[in-house]
């Protein structure tokens, strides 16, 4: 049950995501298509409801409750920066407002977008983590938490990994191209 309402939850993200830019940007009905995106918090409002139901029914702890708290970890942490970078894309390309500014490709410029990644990465494995710990609490003695568990260690391991990625931007930046464009300079003000 809790895997077919992740994947009804991802799919009404979209659903939602796409419903609501269209009003806004289609239809120009900017409040509809806001109240319609304000739908996403409630889709995983839903799904942690359930989780918590489902294993107070005495659903054993299984690799479904540590993929439903991983899921709400992501999207706790990169749900509104996704819906922000999809509302200027949706705002450029249907109703003509300037192109959203891409992220820096070099220098120390790139370092900090990524070490901001990295800390949405950290949030999300945070939120993860201690929803992961409450159903451990939640559970208690009464059934193995082993799973749950090993998913607060995969989470742990992908910051650990995210980290060591956007630390390499900072200990090796990549040079901008020597053509003599002035892109660097553009890119390094743009994200100052």
């Amino acid at each position: 049950m809790v895997i077919g309402l992740i994947i009804a939850c991802e799919v009404g993200f979209w659903v939602l995501l796409a419903l609501g830019l269209a009003t806004r940007y289609l239809l120009k009905r900017p409040r509809a298509g806001a109240l319609l995106l304000l739908g996403e918090p409630v889709l995983e409002l839903v799904l942690f409801a359930v989780t918590a139901i489902d294993l107070r029914g005495g659903a054993e702890p299984g690799w479904q409750h540590g993929l439903a708290a991983l899921y709400l970890g992501y999207t706790v942490a990169y749900g509104r920066y996704t819906l922000h970078w999809l509302d200027g894309h949706a705002a450029h390309r249907l109703a003509g407002a300037p192109r959203p500014p891409k992220p820096p490709r070099h220098g120390m410029a790139r370092a900090r977008h990524e070490g901001g990644l990295w800390l949405r990465t950290v949030l999300g494995a945070a939120v993860a983590c201690a929803l992961l710990q409450g159903a451990v609490w939640y559970v208690g003695d009464a059934g193995d938490t082993a799973s749950l568990r090993s998913f607060q260690g995969a989470a742990l391991r992908t910051v650990a990994l995210h980290g060591l990625i956007a630390l390499s931007y900072a200990v090796w930046p990549r040079k901008a191209p020597a053509d003599g464009s002035g892109e660097a300079r553009r890119e390094e003000r743009a994200h100052r």
